[in-house]
């Protein structure tokens, strides 16, 4: 769809972004962390996230890139390995009720991110040149911003300018503006002690020096900062959002403190039981574990004889016990589990992706076809009988001819007619072998229909497509599915969204005669959730034991769904993951006003040289039927 106001249609540039994702993972060693672009940088545990800051957009590519990267070697590598966000912590709570808050965080955010910048230099030399980069580009903005802030009388904002000039500059002959006769006297009083900074060892030592620099700027500045440049995450942001066996350990003390004199001999009497504790809100995994609140007794060393030696490979929820190695100690193999079904995306909440750990999926039977969808059926078969009966006859004579094709030239086999070269070579090949090819295409194929509500205007023009598909593979015997999906953006809330897959066409009923007119039945609804419903269909075809699979995604649009602001992405991730599993994805992009060249980027950033384009919905057939003309005949050949 073409735009009239297209200055806000900014696009995100999904290679960059995965780009940055497979750095966070592997800075942060961990394959949960994605990048994200916010207005500031920060590193969220809880989330998962490294955001990137929007304010190296607009500019040139290779210092667009740079300080990308740079906010990334900061976060995933500086943050997370070299802050102590518990103190960071305290601090926080400690400056919220002073009136130079936002002054102080920026400040802890500025010293550190110099202390841990150093430290990235050190363990990875090739960030030099990125962190430069940086630097320069920061330099120059601050330089910019110390003259608005003055002009304006921002002193707040102006001394926090100044501070980072002075810390980044690298010139020691920095000429220093002047605020007022207050402030004019404490700069060399706060310069002193920043260069403490230089000297850091650890975030408590950033903090011990930033809290003196807040007492003597305290005194000189009446009021916060207005602008934010650093972000400093909150106490619910750093908290990392796996719990430590540490976390889960009680600390308080008992009533009492005292400690049995006698000791154990082994011979004392041991009673264990058994208490089931299961009930329906239990059933899975949560952050909540069930702890008994002794609060008094005695300590003694009497074993209860039925614990073991930890080893690395336990861990703590039964659920994934199938994925740690096998004990040395005790055998507890023969425990009952609860077992769930392999699957190749893994298992718990981050099954189908990061960004989909609360999707659900709900499947939708097709109802009986009424009079009226069985006449529009007819009339769109009509439509598009030229097609499929084309492409039988294609695939019929492809077939025949793989049954008379033969090899020659072989050392075995049925002997040929050309006898010449036992004559005239020394190692003759006299022989030739008929093909042998199975009697059906051994392959089965997905359509995935998008039914956002964007689809409107394009359905009834799509079920053409739809029907050819299904006419087509139909007439050669080839087994399929044709389900619409789409997120019910009432129903979706923060911990829940479900996702609907309509089964118009089931693979049980693909081949069926009568089958077809159920797809009429596909409408517009709401959101799409592309991501999470490829890897769905994609689950569903690994079942199928034909040889090739192939799953065709019809779509108008970018992904767009509850909380899914990295769709692009995820959606990205989630077909090169299918594809791995040897499921070829193929995207038709449909379209009723031709195609935006951001339009385009897009597709073919997440499906690459698979994505193909239908500029208006009304060829959508002439689109569809080379696609299908090339799959299948691939099918015969391979």
């Amino acid at each position: 769809m073409y735009r009239f106001i297209d200055f806000n249609d900014e696009k995100a540039d999904t290679f960059l972004l995965l780009e940055l994702t497979d750095l966070a993972k592997t800075l942060a060693s961990s394959p949960l962390f994605e990048a994200a672009i916010r207005v500031h940088s920060y590193l969220s545990m809880n989330n998962h996230k490294v955001y990137v800051s929007h304010f190296w957009n607009h500019r040139p590519e290779q210092d667009k890139k740079a300080g990308m990267k740079s906010d990334i070697y900061l976060r995933a590598l500086g943050n997370k390995k070299f802050t102590d966000f518990q103190v960071i912590d305290t601090f926080i709570r400690k400056v919220q009720s002073s009136g130079l808050s936002n002054f102080s965080a920026q400040l802890l955010m500025l010293a550190e991110d110099l202390r841990i910048e150093e430290l990235c230099k050190k363990e990875r030399p090739g960030t030099v040149s990125d962190f430069n980069i940086r630097r320069k580009i920061y330099n120059e903005y601050f330089s910019s911003q110390l003259v608005v802030n003055l002009e304006k009388n921002l002193y707040p904002d102006a001394l926090f300018n100044l501070i980072y000039l002075i810390l980044n500059s690298g010139n020691p002959f920095f000429s220093i503006p002047s605020f007022n006769e207050e402030i004019d006297r404490a700069i060399p009083i706060i310069r002193g002690q920043l260069e403490l900074l230089f000297e850091t060892k650890s975030t408590r030592d950033c903090i011990d020096v930033c809290t003196n620099v807040i007492e003597i700027t305290a005194s000189v500045l009446s009021s916060d900062m207005i602008n934010e440049y650093f972000h400093l995450p909150n106490p619910e942001q750093n908290m990392s959002a796996d719990d430590t066996f540490s976390d889960l350990v009680r600390k308080d003390p008992l009533q009492n403190n005292d400690t049995a004199e006698e000791k154990a001999g082994g011979n004392e009497e041991v009673h264990s039981d058994k208490m089931n504790t299961w009930h329906r809100e239990t059933e899975s995994p949560g952050k909540s574990f069930m702890q008994f609140e002794l609060e008094q007794g005695t300590r003694t060393d009497i074993s209860g004889g039925s614990e073991r030696e930890g080893e690395e490979g336990d861990q703590a929820l039964a659920l994934i016990q199938g994925r740690s190695k096998q004990t040395e100690n005790r055998d507890y193999s023969r425990l009952e589990m609860s077992g769930q079904a392999d699957s190749k995306f893994g298992q718990g909440k981050n099954k189908y992706g990061s960004a989909n750990k609360n999707a659900r999926a709900i499947f939708l039977e097709a109802n009986r076809p009424y009079q009226a969808a069985l006449s529009s059926y007819s009339k769109l078969e009509n439509e598009v009988k030229f097609y499929h009966k084309k492409l039988k006859n294609i695939i019929k004579r492809m077939m025949e001819k793989k049954e008379t094709d033969h090899r020659t030239q072989l050392q075995m086999g049925r002997l040929g007619n050309n006898l010449l070269s036992y004559f005239i070579d020394e190692h003759p090949k006299l022989f030739y072998k008929k093909f042998e090819p199975g009697k059906e295409i051994n392959a089965a194929f997905s359509l995935l229909v998008d039914c956002s509500a964007s689809m409107f205007d394009k359905m009834d023009e799509t079920k053409r497509g739809i029907v050819l598909f299904h006419e087509a593979l139909k007439a050669v015997s080839v087994p399929h599915e044709i389900i619409g999906f789409w997120e019910d953006a009432n129903e979706a809330v923060t911990h829940d969204q479900p996702n609907y897959f309509f089964q118009a066409i089931p693979f049980s009923k693909s081949l069926l005669h009568r089958s077809g007119p159920e797809i009429m039945q596909l409408e517009a609804m709401e959101d799409n959730r592309d991501g999470y419903a490829i890897r769905i269909m994609a689950e569903r075809l690994l079942k199928r034991s034909e040889k090739q699979k192939f799953l065709i995604v019809f779509s108008d649009g970018e992904p767009a769904a509850f909380d899914y602001d990295n769709g692009i992405v995820d959606t990205h991730e989630a077909v090169m993951e299918v594809r791995k599993m040897g499921i070829e994805v193929f995207n038709i992009f449909l379209s009723n006003s031709g195609l935006e060249p951001e339009q385009k980027r897009v597709f073919e950033n997440i499906y690459g040289n698979r994505s193909i384009v239908a500029p208006y919905v009304d060829e959508l057939p002439e689109v569809l039927f080379p696609l299908l003309k090339k799959l299948l005949n691939q099918s015969i050949n391979g």
